[in-house]
Protein backbone atom coordinates (compact mmCIF):
# COMPACT_ATOMS: atom_id res chain seq x y z
CA UNK A 1 0.00 0.00 0.00
CA UNK A 2 1.41 3.64 -1.09
CA UNK A 3 2.26 6.15 1.55
CA UNK A 4 -0.11 8.64 -0.37
CA UNK A 5 -2.84 6.14 -0.36
CA UNK A 6 -2.05 5.67 3.61
CA UNK A 7 -2.41 9.53 4.38
CA UNK A 8 -5.60 9.71 2.09
CA UNK A 9 -7.63 6.82 4.55
CA UNK A 10 -6.54 9.00 7.55
CA UNK A 11 -7.46 12.04 6.08
CA UNK A 12 -10.85 10.63 5.32
CA UNK A 13 -11.65 8.51 8.71
CA UNK A 14 -11.82 9.92 12.34
CA UNK A 15 -10.06 8.13 14.55
CA UNK A 16 -12.50 5.96 16.84
CA UNK A 17 -11.39 5.35 19.72
CA UNK A 18 -9.88 1.65 20.33
CA UNK A 19 -11.77 -0.96 23.21
CA UNK A 20 -10.36 -3.76 24.26
CA UNK A 21 -13.40 -6.47 24.73
CA UNK A 22 -12.02 -9.24 27.14
CA UNK A 23 -12.74 -12.21 25.49
CA UNK A 24 -13.82 -16.25 26.69
CA UNK A 25 -11.84 -19.54 26.24
CA UNK A 26 -14.33 -21.96 24.47
CA UNK A 27 -13.65 -25.40 22.60
CA UNK A 28 -14.94 -25.46 18.91
CA UNK A 29 -16.90 -28.79 18.75
CA UNK A 30 -15.76 -29.43 22.22
CA UNK A 31 -12.15 -30.37 21.40
CA UNK A 32 -10.57 -27.22 19.60
CA UNK A 33 -9.18 -24.46 22.15
CA UNK A 34 -10.70 -21.21 20.88
CA UNK A 35 -11.07 -17.42 22.16
CA UNK A 36 -14.27 -15.24 21.41
CA UNK A 37 -17.19 -12.93 22.45
CA UNK A 38 -20.83 -12.53 21.78
CA UNK A 39 -21.85 -10.19 19.74
CA UNK A 40 -23.86 -8.28 21.47
CA UNK A 41 -20.49 -7.06 23.36
CA UNK A 42 -19.51 -5.91 19.42
CA UNK A 43 -22.24 -4.26 18.72
CA UNK A 44 -22.94 -2.20 22.29
CA UNK A 45 -19.26 -0.63 21.77
CA UNK A 46 -19.53 0.07 17.96
CA UNK A 47 -23.00 1.09 17.46
CA UNK A 48 -23.29 2.64 21.25
CA UNK A 49 -19.93 3.68 22.61
CA UNK A 50 -19.21 4.77 18.53
CA UNK A 51 -15.91 3.20 18.87
CA UNK A 52 -13.52 0.05 17.00
CA UNK A 53 -14.14 -3.05 19.51
CA UNK A 54 -11.11 -5.62 19.60
CA UNK A 55 -11.75 -8.79 21.30
CA UNK A 56 -8.42 -9.50 23.27
CA UNK A 57 -7.60 -13.29 24.22
CA UNK A 58 -7.62 -14.27 27.76
CA UNK A 59 -4.10 -15.42 27.02
CA UNK A 60 -1.78 -13.84 29.49
CA UNK A 61 1.59 -14.91 28.49
CA UNK A 62 1.33 -12.90 25.08
CA UNK A 63 1.35 -9.72 26.13
CA UNK A 64 1.71 -7.21 29.27
CA UNK A 65 -0.52 -5.04 30.95
CA UNK A 66 1.38 -2.46 30.09
CA UNK A 67 1.51 -3.51 26.40
CA UNK A 68 -2.78 -3.19 26.83
CA UNK A 69 -2.79 -0.28 28.72
CA UNK A 70 -0.54 1.45 26.14
CA UNK A 71 -2.44 -0.53 22.84
CA UNK A 72 -6.13 0.55 24.03
CA UNK A 73 -8.52 3.78 25.15
CA UNK A 74 -10.70 1.97 27.67
CA UNK A 75 -11.61 -2.13 28.45
CA UNK A 76 -14.92 -4.10 28.48
CA UNK A 77 -15.01 -6.69 30.88
CA UNK A 78 -17.44 -9.16 29.51
CA UNK A 79 -19.50 -11.78 31.71
CA UNK A 80 -18.54 -15.57 31.09
CA UNK A 81 -19.35 -18.52 32.10
CA UNK A 82 -16.62 -19.81 34.05
CA UNK A 83 -16.74 -17.90 37.46
CA UNK A 84 -13.53 -16.95 39.34
CA UNK A 85 -11.40 -19.00 41.18
CA UNK A 86 -11.96 -18.29 45.08
CA UNK A 87 -8.33 -18.48 45.72
CA UNK A 88 -8.19 -15.15 44.12
CA UNK A 89 -10.10 -13.55 47.53
CA UNK A 90 -8.59 -16.36 50.12
CA UNK A 91 -11.46 -18.90 49.67
CA UNK A 92 -11.43 -22.72 48.61
CA UNK A 93 -13.16 -24.04 45.55
CA UNK A 94 -16.24 -26.21 46.11
CA UNK A 95 -18.91 -27.71 43.81
CA UNK A 96 -20.85 -24.38 44.04
CA UNK A 97 -18.50 -22.35 42.66
CA UNK A 98 -18.42 -23.57 39.18
CA UNK A 99 -15.94 -24.15 37.33
CA UNK A 100 -13.29 -21.59 36.19
CA UNK A 101 -10.79 -19.79 34.01
CA UNK A 102 -7.66 -19.23 35.59
CA UNK A 103 -5.71 -17.62 32.37
CA UNK A 104 -9.10 -14.87 32.44
CA UNK A 105 -8.29 -14.79 36.21
CA UNK A 106 -4.77 -13.54 35.68
CA UNK A 107 -5.31 -10.96 33.30
CA UNK A 108 -8.13 -9.57 34.31
CA UNK A 109 -7.99 -8.77 37.45
CA UNK A 110 -4.23 -6.66 37.30
CA UNK A 111 -5.35 -4.91 34.36
CA UNK A 112 -8.61 -3.60 36.81
CA UNK A 113 -6.12 -2.00 39.03
CA UNK A 114 -4.09 -0.95 36.27
CA UNK A 115 -6.61 0.79 34.36
CA UNK A 116 -8.14 2.16 37.54
CA UNK A 117 -4.89 3.49 38.74
CA UNK A 118 -4.04 5.12 35.35
CA UNK A 119 -7.89 6.34 34.31
CA UNK A 120 -8.11 4.10 31.40
CA UNK A 121 -12.18 3.77 31.22
CA UNK A 122 -13.37 0.23 32.44
CA UNK A 123 -16.54 -0.96 32.36
CA UNK A 124 -17.73 -4.43 33.83
CA UNK A 125 -20.84 -6.26 33.05
CA UNK A 126 -21.91 -9.41 35.32
CA UNK A 127 -18.74 -11.61 35.52
CA UNK A 128 -16.99 -8.26 34.90
CA UNK A 129 -18.39 -6.91 37.87
CA UNK A 130 -17.61 -9.38 39.99
CA UNK A 131 -14.01 -9.30 38.71
CA UNK A 132 -13.88 -5.37 39.72
CA UNK A 133 -14.83 -6.75 43.72
CA UNK A 134 -12.80 -9.19 43.69
CA UNK A 135 -9.87 -6.87 42.00
CA UNK A 136 -10.07 -4.24 45.14
CA UNK A 137 -9.75 -7.03 47.63
CA UNK A 138 -13.70 -8.28 48.11
CA UNK A 139 -15.31 -12.14 47.82
CA UNK A 140 -18.22 -13.52 46.39
CA UNK A 141 -20.86 -15.73 47.14
CA UNK A 142 -20.56 -18.86 44.99
CA UNK A 143 -24.80 -19.14 44.63
CA UNK A 144 -26.84 -16.17 45.43
CA UNK A 145 -30.25 -18.52 44.99
CA UNK A 146 -29.15 -20.35 48.01
CA UNK A 147 -28.78 -17.16 50.34
CA UNK A 148 -31.94 -16.66 53.02
CA UNK A 149 -34.60 -13.80 51.26
CA UNK A 150 -32.64 -13.76 47.45
CA UNK A 151 -34.45 -14.63 44.55
CA UNK A 152 -33.04 -16.93 41.81
CA UNK A 153 -30.87 -14.29 39.27
CA UNK A 154 -29.85 -17.28 37.16
CA UNK A 155 -31.00 -17.43 33.35
CA UNK A 156 -34.01 -19.35 32.46
CA UNK A 157 -32.90 -22.55 31.52
CA UNK A 158 -35.20 -22.46 28.82
CA UNK A 159 -36.87 -20.18 26.26
CA UNK A 160 -35.73 -17.99 23.10
CA UNK A 161 -32.68 -15.28 23.68
CA UNK A 162 -35.56 -12.84 24.13
CA UNK A 163 -36.64 -14.47 27.00
CA UNK A 164 -33.71 -15.16 28.64
CA UNK A 165 -32.42 -11.73 28.51
CA UNK A 166 -35.59 -10.11 29.13
CA UNK A 167 -35.78 -7.57 32.23
CA UNK A 168 -36.95 -9.80 35.20
CA UNK A 169 -36.11 -7.39 38.34
CA UNK A 170 -35.69 -3.65 39.91
CA UNK A 171 -32.73 -2.26 40.54
CA UNK A 172 -33.09 0.54 42.99
CA UNK A 173 -29.94 3.00 42.37
CA UNK A 174 -28.07 5.18 45.35
CA UNK A 175 -29.19 8.62 45.03
CA UNK A 176 -26.92 11.28 43.97
CA UNK A 177 -24.44 8.20 42.64
CA UNK A 178 -23.02 8.16 39.06
CA UNK A 179 -25.02 5.60 38.02
CA UNK A 180 -28.56 8.48 38.56
CA UNK A 181 -26.68 11.00 36.86
CA UNK A 182 -26.31 8.27 33.49
CA UNK A 183 -29.50 6.84 33.92
CA UNK A 184 -31.54 10.04 35.29
CA UNK A 185 -33.71 7.72 37.97
CA UNK A 186 -33.16 6.12 40.84
CA UNK A 187 -35.12 2.74 39.69
CA UNK A 188 -34.05 0.95 36.78
CA UNK A 189 -35.46 -2.88 35.55
CA UNK A 190 -32.69 -5.06 34.35
CA UNK A 191 -31.61 -8.64 33.23
CA UNK A 192 -30.68 -11.01 35.63
CA UNK A 193 -28.43 -14.32 34.53
CA UNK A 194 -25.88 -15.01 37.51
CA UNK A 195 -25.64 -17.11 39.71
CA UNK A 196 -22.56 -15.75 41.73
CA UNK A 197 -22.20 -12.12 43.20
CA UNK A 198 -20.73 -9.65 45.90
CA UNK A 199 -20.28 -10.82 49.31
CA UNK A 200 -18.29 -8.41 50.83
CA UNK A 201 -17.19 -5.09 48.81
CA UNK A 202 -13.67 -5.02 48.40
CA UNK A 203 -11.79 -2.03 49.09
CA UNK A 204 -12.83 1.58 48.13
CA UNK A 205 -15.99 -0.40 45.85
CA UNK A 206 -18.91 1.72 46.61
CA UNK A 207 -22.35 -0.37 45.78
CA UNK A 208 -24.45 1.82 43.77
CA UNK A 209 -27.73 -0.42 43.08
CA UNK A 210 -29.01 -3.09 44.68
CA UNK A 211 -31.65 -5.51 43.76
CA UNK A 212 -35.10 -5.65 45.75
CA UNK A 213 -33.70 -9.08 47.46
CA UNK A 214 -30.45 -7.15 48.57
CA UNK A 215 -28.22 -8.56 45.85
CA UNK A 216 -25.64 -5.32 44.69
CA UNK A 217 -26.06 -4.86 41.23
CA UNK A 218 -24.01 -1.43 40.60
CA UNK A 219 -20.69 -0.75 41.46
CA UNK A 220 -18.02 2.31 41.33
CA UNK A 221 -14.67 2.59 42.82
CA UNK A 222 -14.15 5.98 45.77
CA UNK A 223 -11.71 8.30 44.55
CA UNK A 224 -11.43 6.99 40.84
CA UNK A 225 -9.66 9.50 38.30
CA UNK A 226 -11.80 8.01 35.33
CA UNK A 227 -14.76 5.97 34.55
CA UNK A 228 -14.30 2.74 36.34
CA UNK A 229 -18.09 1.36 36.62
CA UNK A 230 -19.54 -1.90 36.63
CA UNK A 231 -22.66 -3.54 36.31
CA UNK A 232 -24.11 -7.31 37.46
CA UNK A 233 -26.87 -7.73 34.76
CA UNK A 234 -26.22 -7.63 30.71
CA UNK A 235 -26.70 -4.23 29.60
CA UNK A 236 -25.19 -4.93 26.16
CA UNK A 237 -28.46 -7.00 25.50
CA UNK A 238 -30.46 -4.40 22.86
CA UNK A 239 -28.17 -1.83 24.14
CA UNK A 240 -28.91 0.55 21.02
CA UNK A 241 -32.67 0.60 21.94
CA UNK A 242 -32.69 0.00 25.62
CA UNK A 243 -33.60 2.95 27.94
CA UNK A 244 -30.86 2.06 30.61
CA UNK A 245 -28.22 0.38 28.81
CA UNK A 246 -27.55 3.19 25.63
CA UNK A 247 -27.26 5.95 28.25
CA UNK A 248 -24.58 3.52 29.83
CA UNK A 249 -22.67 2.93 27.06
CA UNK A 250 -22.64 6.15 25.73
CA UNK A 251 -21.09 7.74 28.89
CA UNK A 252 -18.70 5.28 28.08
CA UNK A 253 -18.22 6.57 24.66
CA UNK A 254 -18.13 9.77 25.64
CA UNK A 255 -14.99 9.02 28.68
CA UNK A 256 -13.58 7.23 25.76
CA UNK A 257 -13.01 10.35 24.06
CA UNK A 258 -11.59 12.71 26.83
CA UNK A 259 -8.16 13.64 27.01
CA UNK A 260 -5.62 11.73 28.77
CA UNK A 261 -2.92 13.54 30.97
Amino acid sequence: VSYSLLKEVEYKVVKKPLVGIIGNSYKIDNKYPAQGSGTINIEAIAEVSDALPVIIPSLPNYFTIAELLYSFDGFLFTGGRPNVHPSFYGEKATDAHGFFDIDRDQLVLPLIKACEKVGKPILGLCRGFQEFNVAFGGTLHPEIRDLPGRMNHRMPPEGTLEEQFALRHEVIINKNSIFEQIFGTNKVMVNSLHGQGIKKPGKRVIIDGYANDGTPEALSIKNSIGFCLAVQWHPEWNASSDKVSKPLFQNFGENLRLPSD
